[in-house]
This record gives structure tokens, C-alpha cells and sequence, in this order.
């Protein structure tokens, strides 16, 4: 048991997600209690809307839980201050990236603020950081385009690698491949393997693309309409925890095959 406790980064007590709608609480899920392990790829699952970004922004302190505790690193996620925070947790949202003329290293570099001197100069170590980023993630060819000028799926490696400079040992990933074609998803997932594989970190990522998520993934977090599943998709499997995740006259689980086939009947 020991071992075990030893080997938990993040754990949530009695959680409640939500947030305020006309002035009053609008709970997602509540009593929540999860435990992810160090050096894993965890992927969270379920439905759009259900609330996987809302737990995911909970877990991050980006935004407040109604109720209960995040413990990072056997501390409450409440007595962190930013600073603090940044050098254990690195984010990479959904987001559209403000007008600029930055280059793929410039923006890369961005993660090394937490650690860098009042001018935002970068050291050494910084630059060493950056450029061993670039070098995980496989994108030196791309270090000095305009980030403007990159695809869909170079964009999603340059902020992974931007995640990798902050250097955390937990980096949380909203939807990175929501607007990417099939071959490019494929590739994100790879990526996210190898880095946990060479690097020991711990990586949550919330997807649609559930098939591969139960193929490529260490654990699974599956939102549900009433509870929460964690474990091993083989563990989450026995449990029969996918068989209703969606409408069984437009597509089915097999276990056998251990992902999701549409319903030909």
C-alpha cells in the first residue's frame, strides 16, 4: 500500500465540480475521488458536454471546486501560490493564440516564464530546455517559422513542446486533437506515449476519440450520466463501463475487439 500511495501525484477528495449559473451552483459531478499515478497517460473520456473540461479546469485551479479537496504532490491545490503552481502543472487548452509575430522557439520559450529573471531573460538552462523540447516533440525543422504559418497538427506539437519547456511533472491536454484529421490524431496520441515513455511524466488528456484512447492509454477517466469510472481500459471493460456510454441502436462496444463499432443492424 505504501508503494502505491508513493507512486499517487495528483488525488481528489470528495470533489465537487461545477460552476455558477444565475447565481446558483450548477453541479457537474460531485463527491468525486481520484487518484492518477506518476508517469502515466491517462485519458479522460465521455460524452460532449458531460464535463470532462470542467474537471480537467478544476484539477488545474483554473477554475474553483464547489466543494472538496485537489491534492498535488501531498499538498492542497488551494496552498499553491501561480508561481508555484506553474513549476508543477503546465496547460495546454483549447485556445486561439493572440495576434503576433512570434516564432515557433518564441513561443516555446514562453514556458520558461515561471523560471525566468524579472526581465524574462532567458539563461542557459532556459535555452537548453527550449531546444530539448523542440527535439521531444520533433519539430526543429519548424523552430524559426512564424507559428502563424503552421498546420493544425504542427500547432498542437509547438505547444506540447511549449508544455515540455515549463518542464512539470504534470501536463493536462483539452481536446488537442478536436481539429485534427485522423493520421494527425494518430500522431498526437504517439507523440503523448513516447514523452511519457522517455520522460516519466504524467499526461491527462481529455478526447472524443475513444477507440484509441482504449488502445493507447495507461488509465482511463470515463464521465458517465451517473458516475465516474477509473482504471485500466481492461479494468473499465470487466466493469462494463463503456456499454452505454452511447445509444446502442447507432453503435456498440464488443469486447472482444475492445473498442466501439457502429451498429449495422
Amino acid at each position: 500500500m505504501e508503494h502505491t500511495y508513493k507512486n499517487i501525484i495528483l488525488k481528489t477528495e470528495n470533489l465537487t465540480i461545477g460552476y455558477q449559473q444565475k447565481k446558483q451552483a450548477k453541479i457537474v459531478f460531485s463527491d468525486v475521488n481520484l487518484s492518477i499515478k506518476k508517469g502515466k497517460l491517462i485519458s479522460v473520456l465521455g460524452k460532449n458536454g458531460i464535463g470532462k473540461s470542467t474537471l480537467l479546469r478544476t484539477i488545474s485551479k483554473v477554475q474553483k471546486p464547489l466543494d472538496g479537496n485537489v491534492i498535488l504532490e501531498n499538498k492542497n491545490l488551494n496552498n499553491y501560490t501561480e508561481k508555484e503552481l506553474s513549476t508543477k502543472l503546465s496547460l495546454v487548452l483549447t485556445e486561439h493564440l493572440p495576434e503576433s509575430q512570434l516564432t515557433v522557439f518564441e513561443l516555446i520559450a514562453l514556458g520558461r516564464q515561471p523560471y525566468t529573471n524579472w526581465i524574462d531573460k532567458l539563461s542557459k538552462e532556459d535555452i537548453e530546455k527550449v531546444n530539448l523540447a523542440i527535439e521531444q516533440t520533433e519539430i526543429k525543422h519548424l523552430k524559426n517559422n512564424r507559428f502563424y504559418e503552421l498546420s493544425d497538427g504542427q500547432l498542437q506539437r509547438v505547444l506540447i513542446a511549449r508544455a515540455l519547456a515549463q518542464d512539470t511533472p504534470i501536463i493536462i491536454l483539452d481536446e488537442p486533437t478536436a481539429h485534427l484529421d485522423m493520421h494527425h490524431t494518430l500522431k498526437i496520441f504517439s507523440l503523448l506515449q513516447k514523452l511519457v515513455a522517455e520522460t516519466s511524466k504524467t499526461i491527462l488528456i481529455s478526447t472524443h476519440e475513444v477507440n484509441l484512447a482504449i488502445q493507447l492509454s495507461d488509465d482511463i477517466i470515463l464521465l458517465t450520466e451517473n458516475t465516474i469510472f477509473s482504471g485500466t481500459s481492461l479494468e473499465l471493460i470487466k466493469m462494463n463501463a463503456f456499454d452505454d456510454l452511447f445509444p446502442k441502436n447507432i453503435i456498440n462496444f464488443n469486447k472482444t475487439l475492445q473498442q466501439f463499432v457502429i451498429n449495422k443492424n
